[in-house]
């Protein structure tokens, strides 16, 4: 399959996103976490944000320069209160910056955004062109498509008058098991040494409509982009009454989070 791009462009907002910041970031800890520190880094964030993070992490790692690469204006907004010396950031697709930048980067980092593109067979190959001879891949990605929170957003996009809307376009979830990530690594980009993990985050909620306030600000981003304005509404008061039925009124309950994370360094 040919990469696709999925737009993070009008969907996106800041403010529904940053609700949930704290368990948000934690994978981005841990990720940042995998990375071995170098003097003087040139450092990519592919899908940054608002910047917030990636500011932390260029000055985690005493970077000699971060750029921040994402492709909504909505998003890039904030950075200017997030911005280090040292540090800029850049609006473009991230399947763009693959061409933009051969071989240009000690560091590229990926906290939570190549979900959002197609065809990870293929991707990854891309996205390790950016790396220096030597240098580090870091890459966390959601993988929670078995949580019935985020089966049913493409479940009701089937359905009228949803369906009509959106062309019978619904979002594809491209993520595979940790195992393939693993042979990407070590088959096709050979990269030594590697690390891959699953982690479970596990997060307290007060109720289902909490993971509906929780996936407004990611999955449900899509549809909001896709769908008329005056259809969004009626999609999201689909979904929270499919997500309570399904789960029930009841609370509090512990919400589980799947995320993959891995290194690797590519050969010198």
């Amino acid at each position: 399959m040919v990469e696709q791009s999925v737009s993070r462009g009008s969907g996106w907002q800041p403010g529904q996103y940053g609700r949930f910041r704290d368990e948000r970031s934690l994978p981005f800890y841990d990720l940042a976490g995998m990375v071995q520190p170098e003097p003087g880094m040139r450092v990519a964030d592919l899908g940054c944000g608002t910047g917030e993070l990636t500011a932390w992490l260029h000055q985690e790692l005493q970077a000699s320069e971060t750029i921040g690469i994402d492709s909504s204006p909505v998003m890039l907004a904030e950075t200017g209160k997030h911005t280090l010396p040292g540090m800029r950031y850049e609006q473009m697709d991230i399947l763009e910056a693959t061409e933009r930048y051969p071989e240009a980067f000690d560091l590229v980092f990926s906290n939570a955004a190549l979900q959002w593109i197609l065809g990870h067979d293929t991707l990854f190959e891309r996205v390790a062109r950016m790396v220096k001879p030597g240098g580090q891949l870091a890459v966390q990605i959601p993988a929670n498509g078995w949580h019935i929170g985020h089966q049913l957003p493409a479940q009701i996009a089937r359905d009228e008058p949803f369906a009509s809307a959106l062309g019978g376009w619904t979002r594809e979830d491209p993520v595979r098991e940790p195992e393939f990530y693993m042979d990407m690594l070590y088959t096709q980009l050979g990269f030594r040494p590697q690390r891959v993990r699953a982690e479970w985050y596990t997060f307290e909620m007060e109720s289902p409509r909490s993971i509906v306030e929780w996936v407004k600000g990611s999955v449900l981003s899509a549809y909001r982009e896709h769908l008329p304005a005056d259809l969004y509404p009626r999609y999201v008061e689909e979904y929270e009454r499919r997500l309570i039925a399904a789960m029930g009124e009841g609370g509090p309950f512990l919400y589980p989070f799947k995320r993959i994370l891995f290194w690797g360094r590519k050969p010198a």
